[in-house]
């Protein structure tokens, strides 16, 4: 166990001397204001380009905006810091593919699997400080403009997004033993969500895969209920689960 968190460690402090962790922090923090930011500008923006419209012939009405349009612009926004998110770290494993460091520190006795579980651990525990660091912000935001208790289920909509998140990193974690290039990791990943999501819209699948868990904005609005996204938690869960277990054997016969 010691050196698993000591790999563990020398992975934080990557985290920290590489900048990712600012960046990270400093893009989920901008998200986070940018969601309430825009709702509550909307009116303005419309107010001020209503006359060029009203020249073209278009009339616009007076809009009133709720923690609702926050909400919209949050689940809008989440997926490009997902994106982003992913961009930052699906080097983790491929860098020291290229730097040769995995090599001396598994020669020095170090498990592979604890070099796998350390790295999904700190990628994991990144995405879930950023994501709630975003969620919360656009909830003070949204609390001291407006009225939270307007979103239905608001708390399983965002649980279910981050689980979406934990899932994507199983795929990138999985790619990331299975390929030696971050561009095999990035295109493994992107084909794989591409093609969940164009399943996803075929209705009698969709339910049971996990890009159905992106859809909260149908929860807070009310449109869906909780019981319709019991299916895709499951497998989300499962498959995540299974990901992460495959990817010790294929690591354990990976050539370094």
């Amino acid at each position: 166990m010691r050196s698993l968190f000591a790999f563990t460690k020398k992975e934080m402090t990557e985290q920290i001397r590489s900048g990712r962790a600012l960046i990270m922090v400093i893009l989920f923090v901008a998200f986070g204001i940018m969601n309430p930011a825009v709702a509550k500008m909307t009116p303005w923006l419309l107010e001020t380009f209503a006359d060029a419209m009203a020249d073209s012939g278009m009339i616009i009405v007076a809009t009133e905006v709720s923690a609702l349009d926050s909400w919209m612009q949050f689940f809008k926004n989440i997926p490009m810091a997902l994106i982003a998110f992913v961009l930052l770290q699906s080097s983790s494993f491929t860098r020291e593919y290229q730097t040769g460091t995995l090599v001396l520190s598994l020669t020095k006795g170090l498990e592979r699997f604890k070099v796998v579980a350390s790295k999904a651990f700190v990628i994991s525990l990144c995405w879930t400080v950023g994501y709630w660091i975003c969620f919360w912000v656009t909830y003070l935001y949204n609390a001291y403009f407006w009225d939270n208790s307007v979103a239905h289920s608001l708390w399983l909509s965002a649980v279910c997004w981050w689980l979406f998140g934990m899932w994507v990193i199983s795929l990138m974690i999985f790619f990331s033993t299975a390929s030696k290039a971050n561009t095999g990791v990035l295109v493994s990943c992107g084909g794989v969500v591409f093609v969940t999501y164009l399943l996803g819209l075929v209705p009698k699948i969709g339910k049971y895969l996990p890009t159905m868990l992106t859809d909260g904005a149908s929860l807070v609005y009310g449109y869906s209920e909780p019981k319709d996204y019991a299916a895709a938690v499951v497998i989300t869960v499962f498959t995540a689960v299974l990901l992460f277990a495959v990817s010790l054997p294929v690591f354990n016969k990976k050539q370094l």
